[in-house]
């Protein structure tokens, strides 16, 4: 029973530690979501190109979503006509280039790690647009346009078909601050919440379980603590391995990033551990479903060998600038509830997400909540909200 909560207190003053940057980041998300239509992004993404990448990049990190639905999107917006490669580049970076892992990443590890974020992500993307333009065939792009066609549903298939952005022209804070776009922000934030609440109350009980079971001598020991270059060159290549046996994506997979590096994985490893949140085990049964095994397994494939080299360079580019922080210093949150900036910034935000949940509550939110599982229904909440 001790050790029982012991590792609860852990994964409960992680959760008091990132509770305010969660609520900032999911509602800066429904902001950009609320004003930008789908049908805006899907014309900007309708090819490969250097540009149209990098406009996948920005588009993907504005709408930050849980890994599932941003599996989900992506597939949404290759049926409706934008390409493969900058679909799967919204993808990557509406998951590991959004602002809440950010800043999460600075409050548990340091702002180095953040850096690393938005430093190896695009990095990451580059890589991928190489492989595809390499190895990616004509004959399997279109098997797996056939099968995205077929429209099998998997992990929030429904959230992905909701387009909530609010109608009309007009300047940006017009549309924000009307009766519809207050709506509609309310709307995105809770079910952007929803859609991660599962994957971020695991990803913190696995964290506190393992910083409380585990010794750190098992981590040292796995990760070649002590011996410099041995760590380097095992932490890219074993990082994502862990997180695909961990079952946690998105920012869930942050806290035992913390526990790992604490454990002694190198700083490429831990980046290459948190960009692996695209290829967990569940993930990866949902590509073999909206694309077909050859296609699940290309990019099991083409996202690995994206990952690795991505912490190889950021390794090697951290290390050449001493950017790389010292382990030894890395603490795991234990200190739970105390009255500092973190307590007055989470009493202040959790009030916003009040105000927000009041509203989505007041224009029916909670129909939108249960509709969040198929197409047909998301295609009958948007016809609610569009009402309202």
């Amino acid at each position: 029973m001790h050790a029982v909560l012991h590792a609860l207190s852990i994964a409960g003053s992680m959760t008091w530690e990132i509770t305010w940057a969660l609520v900032l980041g999911f509602a800066l998300s429904a902001v950009v979501q609320a004003v930008v239509r789908k049908s805006t992004v899907v014309s900007l993404l309708g090819d490969d190109r250097p540009r149209t990448l990098a406009v996948a990049a920005g588009l993907g990190a504005a709408s930050s979503s849980c890994s599932y639905a941003a599996v989900a999107l992506a597939r949404s917006l290759f049926r409706k006509g934008a390409d493969f490669t900058a679909a799967m580049a919204f993808e990557i970076a509406s998951t590991n280039l959004v602002v809440e892992l950010g800043v999460i990443l600075a409050l548990l590890m340091g702002w180095q790690f953040t850096a690393a974020e938005f430093t190896g992500g695009p990095i990451m993307i580059v890589l991928l647009g190489v492989l595809f333009r390499l190895f990616l065939r004509d004959e399997l792009l279109r098997h797996a346009r056939e099968q995205a066609e077929r429209g099998l549903a998997g992990a929030m298939e429904g959230h992905a078909a909701m387009d909530m952005s609010v109608q009309g022209e007009g300047p940006f804070v017009r549309r924000l601050f009307s009766r519809a776009g207050m709506t509609s922000t309310a709307h995105v934030f809770v079910m952007e919440w929803a859609a991660i609440l599962r994957d971020l109350v695991l990803g913190l009980l696995i964290a506190g379980a393992i910083a409380a079971w585990v010794p750190e001598a098992f981590w040292r020991t796995f990760f070649f603590h002590g011996h410099p270059l041995a760590a380097r060159l095992w932490g890219p290549v074993v990082g994502p391995l862990v997180a695909i046996a961990s079952f946690v994506c998105s920012i869930g997979n942050v806290p035992l990033a913390v526990v790992l590096w604490k454990g002694g994985i190198s700083f490429g490893g831990v980046v290459a551990f948190i960009f692996a949140d695209l290829l967990i085990l569940p993930i990866l049964t949902i590509y073999r479903k909206y694309y077909g095994a050859r296609m699940a397994a290309f990019l099991l494939g083409t996202f690995y060998v994206a990952v690795v080299i991505a912490g190889y360079i950021v390794e090697i580019v951290f290390s050449g600038l001493g950017l790389i922080p010292d382990q030894a210093v890395a603490k795991i949150p234990t200190e739970g509830v105390t009255w500092n900036y973190t307590t007055w910034l989470n009493i202040a935000f959790l009030l916003l997400a009040a105000t927000i949940l009041i509203r989505f509550f007041r224009t029916g939110g909670m129909s939108m909540l249960r509709m969040m599982g198929g197409p047909a229904d998301a295609e009958h909440a948007r016809a609610e909200h569009e009402e309202r």
